[in-house]
């Protein structure tokens, strides 16, 4: 998308496909000033009003200014009330007129001025608008064959116009607009890895991408364990995950450094199952189907580090992922089996199909006992039953630390992402226990989220940590939210890229 930023003055003098305006519950609509005739105001009063349209959050029209040369469209859009007034509101705006001006081929779309003077924080809101543009306006077509005709009908914006006051203002105009492209860039490159094919989305391809990121001059390495460098390091639990695969496993650690040093390291883990058949544990045909999003926490990971060569926080990252095919091939681990994690701790494996929690347990044992940094944070798509818990919008956050959860919860909130914090109810560990191994790979039906984390708690070793189980968000079947489309919603870049940016 191609950006424009005017003087507010200069409405006058700008002609477009459409303009978009926003209203308040509290206002009377004051429609087209500075650039509407008496007329046509009235007129699209009038349209409004037979419509009852009262400006709740959320409502959308677009009106035809016949006759009017100037812009084609309006597009009104409810800001609810005032006191709600948000960067998360001002995301949904950007995506809704987009959504709005694209069902109208609207090549060229301003945004007018009024209601954005109002945001406590310019730079903020205008990071919020432009991700809401940048990702309300996505969609992912590399397998479907257009005709010339479904072409033109969809996704046409191109170019968008914003209006400054003054000098400062358009400073700041300019800062929010980096960083919104920079956020959503990051988001969307998530967004299709988890939308591609296993098939066009093995764990060689994953790790192709990580060292893509690795370019001179990025401040970020990439380094890869083949099976090899997997059987030395002992990563023994991820290995038996992948062996029914043809595609061998692959551990990839990404490090950022700053140009200043820096006295905090922080490790991002997720999980990277490229494909998940539930190994010999064999999911139904019906639950299979989408199981190509099993990488998605690997797939954020990889999108925060596209982003911090230019976000440049003042922290060292780490990214950690095992990519993996969990397949039910002549060499696939069996249930029953017991196999070791990177620390030495066994774990019995009474089901192949929990198998994320296993490579996790070498993530996290490699992060902490090598790593050893100041806060680790994991984001899978762990269990199912998170989602019967917290539906398809909102991610199970667990936490060991209160510091580390309060500085999450910011996060997501500036994100537009929601977490909700889950227990790490101590007493359920004995769901856990195995009888011939250290642990084992599931603790039965009730509590299935939170025996999951409690798996994962016991691989790291007193380092702070946050456990984010985002199965339901990563994937929408619905656009639920407004910047969601349906497929992959790279839910996580962005809670991570303001975490590492607010420490």
């Amino acid at each position: 998308m191609k950006y424009e930023i005017i003087p507010s003055g200069g409405l006058a003098e700008v002609t477009a496909d459409a303009i978009v305006e926003g209203l308040y519950q509290e206002d009377q609509p004051k429609i087209g000033q500075g650039y509407l005739p008496e007329v046509t105001t009235k007129a699209v009063l009038a349209e409004l009003r037979r419509r009852e349209f009262d400006a709740k959050e959320g409502d959308v029209y677009v009106l035809p200014l016949l006759g009017f040369k100037q812009f084609k469209y309006l597009i009104v859009i409810g800001l609810g009330k005032k006191n709600n007034y948000d960067a998360n509101q001002l995301r949904a705006v950007g995506a809704k007129a987009i959504k709005a001006a694209n069902g109208y081929r609207a090549q060229k779309i301003v945004f007018h001025p009024d209601w954005l003077r109002k945001a406590k924080d310019l730079v903020g809101g205008i990071q919020a608008l432009v991700e809401g543009i940048e990702l309300g306006g996505y969609h992912f077509a590399s397998y479907r064959k257009r005709t010339a005709a479904e072409q033109q009908k969809k996704h046409k914006a191109e170019e968008i116009v914003l209006m400054a006051e003054d000098r400062i203002s358009r400073v700041k105009i300019e800062k929010g607009l980096e960083l919104g492209k920079l956020f959503s860039e990051a988001t969307i490159l998530a967004r299709d890895m988890v939308n591609t094919p296993s098939m066009d989305m093995h764990p060689e391809q994953m790790v192709s991408i990580a060292q893509s990121l690795a370019a001179r001059g990025t401040n970020v390495t990439c380094k890869v364990f083949d099976k090899a460098g997997m059987e030395k390091l002992g990563m023994k639990a991820s290995l038996a995950v992948g062996q029914g695969s043809k595609h061998e496993p692959r551990f990839v650690h990404l490090v950022y450094k700053p140009k200043q040093r820096s006295t905090k390291k922080i490790a991002l883990i997720g999980k990277g199952l490229t494909f998940d058949s539930g190994g010999l544990s064999l999911k139904p045909a019906d639950h299979m189907t989408d199981m190509k999003i099993d990488m998605a926490g690997a797939a954020a990971v990889i999108g925060v580090f596209k982003a911090l060569p230019l976000l440049k926080p003042r922290v060292e990252v780490h990214g950690l992922f095992i990519a993996a095919e969990n397949m039910p091939g002549g060499g696939a681990y069996r249930p029953g089996d017991v196999v070791a994690a990177l620390d030495g701790t066994t774990i019995e494996v009474e089901n192949t199909d929990a198998e994320g929690r296993i490579t996790l347990a070498d993530a996290l044992s490699y992060a902490a006992l090598r790593i050893k940094p100041q806060a680790m944070v994991d984001l899978a798509t762990l269990t199912g039953a998170v989602i019967v818990a917290l539906g398809s919008d909102i991610s199970g956050l667990f936490c060991s630390n209160k510091e580390l959860k309060t500085a999450l919860v910011q996060a997501a909130g500036e994100a537009g992402e929601t977490v909700w914090e889950l227990p790490l109810y101590q007493p359920y560990k004995e769901q856990n226990k195995s009888k011939i191994a250290d642990i084992r790979n599931v603790g039965g039906r009730p509590g299935g989220s939170i025996t999951a984390a409690l798996f994962l708690e016991k691989f790291t070793h007193d380092v702070p940590w946050a456990h984010i189980d985002v199965a339901g968000p990563v994937y929408a079947e619905k656009e639920s939210k407004p910047e969601w489309v349906n497929g992959g919603t790279g839910w996580g870049v962005r809670l991570l890229l303001n975490y590492l940016r607010n420490l």
